[in-house]
Protein backbone atom coordinates (compact mmCIF):
# COMPACT_ATOMS: atom_id res chain seq x y z
CA UNK A 1 0.00 0.00 0.00
CA UNK A 2 2.77 2.44 0.96
CA UNK A 3 4.69 1.56 -2.19
CA UNK A 4 1.57 2.18 -4.28
CA UNK A 5 1.08 5.61 -2.66
CA UNK A 6 4.73 6.50 -3.35
CA UNK A 7 4.42 5.41 -6.99
CA UNK A 8 1.29 7.51 -7.50
CA UNK A 9 2.20 10.37 -5.17
CA UNK A 10 1.95 13.11 -7.80
CA UNK A 11 -1.33 11.79 -9.23
CA UNK A 12 -2.87 11.57 -5.75
CA UNK A 13 -1.78 15.12 -4.95
CA UNK A 14 -3.20 16.34 -8.26
CA UNK A 15 -6.54 14.73 -7.38
CA UNK A 16 -6.50 16.33 -3.91
CA UNK A 17 -5.63 19.68 -5.48
CA UNK A 18 -8.71 19.49 -7.74
CA UNK A 19 -10.98 18.56 -4.82
CA UNK A 20 -9.65 21.32 -2.58
CA UNK A 21 -9.95 23.97 -5.31
CA UNK A 22 -13.51 22.87 -6.10
CA UNK A 23 -14.61 23.15 -2.48
CA UNK A 24 -12.89 26.54 -2.24
CA UNK A 25 -14.79 27.99 -5.18
CA UNK A 26 -18.10 26.27 -4.44
CA UNK A 27 -18.04 27.23 -0.79
CA UNK A 28 -17.47 30.89 -1.59
CA UNK A 29 -20.57 30.85 -3.80
CA UNK A 30 -22.59 29.44 -0.90
CA UNK A 31 -21.41 32.17 1.47
CA UNK A 32 -22.16 34.80 -1.17
CA UNK A 33 -25.81 33.71 -1.41
CA UNK A 34 -26.35 33.13 2.31
CA UNK A 35 -25.08 36.64 3.03
CA UNK A 36 -27.88 38.29 1.03
CA UNK A 37 -30.33 38.12 3.91
CA UNK A 38 -27.86 39.10 6.63
CA UNK A 39 -28.32 42.76 5.67
CA UNK A 40 -32.06 42.53 5.02
CA UNK A 41 -33.73 44.83 7.60
CA UNK A 42 -37.15 43.39 6.71
CA UNK A 43 -36.20 40.18 8.52
CA UNK A 44 -36.10 39.74 12.27
CA UNK A 45 -32.75 39.75 14.04
CA UNK A 46 -33.21 36.08 14.91
CA UNK A 47 -33.81 35.13 11.28
CA UNK A 48 -30.89 37.22 10.06
CA UNK A 49 -28.67 35.57 12.65
CA UNK A 50 -29.71 32.19 11.27
CA UNK A 51 -28.53 33.28 7.82
CA UNK A 52 -25.29 34.52 9.34
CA UNK A 53 -24.86 31.17 11.08
CA UNK A 54 -25.49 29.44 7.75
CA UNK A 55 -22.85 31.64 6.10
CA UNK A 56 -20.35 30.74 8.84
CA UNK A 57 -21.11 27.03 8.54
CA UNK A 58 -20.51 27.16 4.80
CA UNK A 59 -17.52 29.48 5.03
CA UNK A 60 -15.46 27.11 7.17
CA UNK A 61 -15.05 24.91 4.07
CA UNK A 62 -13.50 27.47 1.67
CA UNK A 63 -11.68 29.10 4.58
CA UNK A 64 -10.03 25.73 5.24
CA UNK A 65 -9.47 24.80 1.61
CA UNK A 66 -7.63 27.99 0.73
CA UNK A 67 -4.89 27.29 3.27
CA UNK A 68 -4.68 23.55 2.50
CA UNK A 69 -3.85 24.50 -1.07
CA UNK A 70 -0.46 25.68 0.21
CA UNK A 71 1.03 22.33 1.29
CA UNK A 72 -0.60 20.49 -1.60
CA UNK A 73 0.76 23.02 -4.12
CA UNK A 74 4.27 23.18 -2.66
CA UNK A 75 4.43 19.39 -2.38
CA UNK A 76 3.52 19.02 -6.06
CA UNK A 77 5.99 21.76 -7.02
CA UNK A 78 8.75 19.95 -5.14
CA UNK A 79 8.00 16.75 -7.06
CA UNK A 80 8.21 18.75 -10.30
CA UNK A 81 11.53 20.24 -9.19
CA UNK A 82 10.41 23.85 -9.59
CA UNK A 83 10.21 25.00 -5.96
CA UNK A 84 12.90 26.02 -3.44
CA UNK A 85 10.84 24.26 -0.73
CA UNK A 86 11.94 20.64 -0.90
CA UNK A 87 12.70 17.67 1.33
CA UNK A 88 11.96 18.16 5.03
CA UNK A 89 10.68 21.68 4.37
CA UNK A 90 7.71 20.33 2.46
CA UNK A 91 6.65 18.49 5.61
CA UNK A 92 7.29 21.60 7.68
CA UNK A 93 4.73 23.38 5.48
CA UNK A 94 2.25 20.52 5.98
CA UNK A 95 2.63 20.64 9.77
CA UNK A 96 2.51 24.45 9.92
CA UNK A 97 -0.69 24.55 7.88
CA UNK A 98 -2.22 21.80 10.00
CA UNK A 99 -1.57 23.86 13.16
CA UNK A 100 -2.94 26.94 11.39
CA UNK A 101 -6.06 25.00 10.43
CA UNK A 102 -6.57 23.85 14.05
CA UNK A 103 -6.51 27.52 15.11
CA UNK A 104 -8.91 28.43 12.31
CA UNK A 105 -11.32 25.62 13.22
CA UNK A 106 -11.28 26.52 16.92
CA UNK A 107 -12.13 30.11 15.96
CA UNK A 108 -15.06 28.75 13.96
CA UNK A 109 -16.27 26.63 16.89
CA UNK A 110 -16.08 29.63 19.22
CA UNK A 111 -17.71 32.02 16.73
CA UNK A 112 -19.86 34.73 18.23
CA UNK A 113 -17.85 34.84 21.46
CA UNK A 114 -14.93 36.93 22.69
CA UNK A 115 -12.71 33.84 22.44
CA UNK A 116 -13.78 33.31 18.85
CA UNK A 117 -12.93 36.90 17.96
CA UNK A 118 -9.50 36.62 19.59
CA UNK A 119 -8.71 33.39 17.75
CA UNK A 120 -9.88 34.96 14.50
CA UNK A 121 -7.50 37.84 15.06
CA UNK A 122 -4.62 35.37 15.49
CA UNK A 123 -5.66 33.71 12.23
CA UNK A 124 -5.49 37.13 10.59
CA UNK A 125 -2.00 37.79 12.02
CA UNK A 126 -0.73 34.59 10.39
CA UNK A 127 -2.01 35.88 7.06
CA UNK A 128 -0.02 39.09 7.58
CA UNK A 129 3.10 36.91 7.38
CA UNK A 130 2.00 34.42 4.71
CA UNK A 131 0.65 36.99 2.24
CA UNK A 132 3.83 39.09 1.81
CA UNK A 133 5.97 35.92 1.78
CA UNK A 134 3.98 34.43 -1.10
CA UNK A 135 3.76 37.78 -2.88
CA UNK A 136 7.53 38.32 -2.77
CA UNK A 137 8.30 34.71 -3.73
CA UNK A 138 6.03 34.96 -6.75
CA UNK A 139 7.04 38.48 -7.78
CA UNK A 140 10.80 37.94 -7.45
CA UNK A 141 10.59 34.62 -9.30
CA UNK A 142 8.62 36.22 -12.14
CA UNK A 143 11.17 39.02 -12.40
CA UNK A 144 14.36 36.96 -12.09
CA UNK A 145 13.43 33.37 -12.92
CA UNK A 146 14.08 32.10 -9.41
CA UNK A 147 13.93 30.72 -6.80
CA UNK A 148 10.71 29.33 -8.32
CA UNK A 149 11.91 28.19 -11.73
CA UNK A 150 8.55 27.76 -13.49
CA UNK A 151 6.84 30.98 -14.52
CA UNK A 152 3.36 29.51 -14.33
CA UNK A 153 3.85 28.44 -10.70
CA UNK A 154 5.38 31.80 -9.78
CA UNK A 155 2.33 33.49 -11.31
CA UNK A 156 0.03 31.22 -9.31
CA UNK A 157 1.81 32.21 -6.09
CA UNK A 158 1.62 35.89 -7.00
CA UNK A 159 -2.12 35.82 -7.76
CA UNK A 160 -2.82 33.53 -4.81
CA UNK A 161 -1.24 36.06 -2.44
CA UNK A 162 -3.59 38.73 -3.80
CA UNK A 163 -6.56 36.41 -3.34
CA UNK A 164 -5.52 35.94 0.29
CA UNK A 165 -5.71 39.73 0.67
CA UNK A 166 -9.31 39.68 -0.58
CA UNK A 167 -10.05 36.69 1.62
CA UNK A 168 -8.63 38.57 4.60
CA UNK A 169 -10.92 41.50 3.85
CA UNK A 170 -13.91 39.16 3.68
CA UNK A 171 -12.85 37.74 7.06
CA UNK A 172 -13.03 41.32 8.42
CA UNK A 173 -16.56 41.57 7.04
CA UNK A 174 -17.75 38.45 8.83
CA UNK A 175 -16.06 39.54 12.06
CA UNK A 176 -17.80 42.91 11.82
CA UNK A 177 -21.12 41.11 11.35
CA UNK A 178 -20.66 39.31 14.66
CA UNK A 179 -19.85 42.58 16.45
CA UNK A 180 -22.81 44.37 14.84
CA UNK A 181 -25.30 41.64 15.70
CA UNK A 182 -24.09 41.49 19.28
CA UNK A 183 -24.81 45.22 19.50
CA UNK A 184 -28.23 44.69 17.94
CA UNK A 185 -29.07 42.01 20.49
CA UNK A 186 -27.98 44.28 23.33
CA UNK A 187 -29.41 47.62 22.18
CA UNK A 188 -31.80 46.77 19.34
CA UNK A 189 -31.46 47.71 15.66
CA UNK A 190 -30.53 51.30 14.82
CA UNK A 191 -30.25 53.09 11.47
CA UNK A 192 -26.50 53.41 12.02
CA UNK A 193 -26.02 49.69 12.56
CA UNK A 194 -28.27 48.78 9.64
CA UNK A 195 -26.43 51.21 7.38
CA UNK A 196 -23.06 49.86 8.48
CA UNK A 197 -24.02 46.24 7.79
CA UNK A 198 -25.50 47.08 4.39
CA UNK A 199 -22.47 49.16 3.37
CA UNK A 200 -19.97 46.49 4.42
CA UNK A 201 -21.90 43.79 2.59
CA UNK A 202 -22.19 45.83 -0.60
CA UNK A 203 -18.42 46.33 -0.74
CA UNK A 204 -17.76 42.69 0.08
CA UNK A 205 -19.98 41.51 -2.77
CA UNK A 206 -17.97 43.61 -5.24
CA UNK A 207 -14.75 42.02 -4.03
CA UNK A 208 -16.37 38.58 -4.32
CA UNK A 209 -16.63 38.92 -8.11
CA UNK A 210 -12.92 39.78 -8.34
CA UNK A 211 -12.22 36.84 -6.03
CA UNK A 212 -13.94 34.35 -8.35
CA UNK A 213 -12.12 35.71 -11.40
CA UNK A 214 -8.86 35.35 -9.51
CA UNK A 215 -9.62 31.75 -8.54
CA UNK A 216 -10.38 30.91 -12.18
CA UNK A 217 -7.14 32.60 -13.26
CA UNK A 218 -5.06 30.59 -10.76
CA UNK A 219 -6.69 27.40 -12.07
CA UNK A 220 -5.90 28.45 -15.66
CA UNK A 221 -2.18 28.84 -14.97
CA UNK A 222 -2.10 25.56 -13.07
CA UNK A 223 -3.73 23.58 -15.88
CA UNK A 224 -2.45 25.31 -19.04
CA UNK A 225 1.07 26.21 -17.77
CA UNK A 226 1.54 28.82 -20.55
CA UNK A 227 5.11 29.74 -19.55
Amino acid sequence: MIEWIINYELEILRWVHVIVAAYWLGGEWGVFNASRNVANPALSIAERKRYMELAYNIDIVPRSMIIWLLPVGFHMAALHGISPITGIWVWVVWIAVFLWWVLLFQAYRARGTDTGLKLTMWDERIRYVVIPALFLLGAVSLATGGPVTAGWFAMKLFIFSLLLVIGLYLRFVMRDWVIAFRKMEADGPTPELEGSIASILAKARQFAYVYWIGIATVAFFGVVKPF
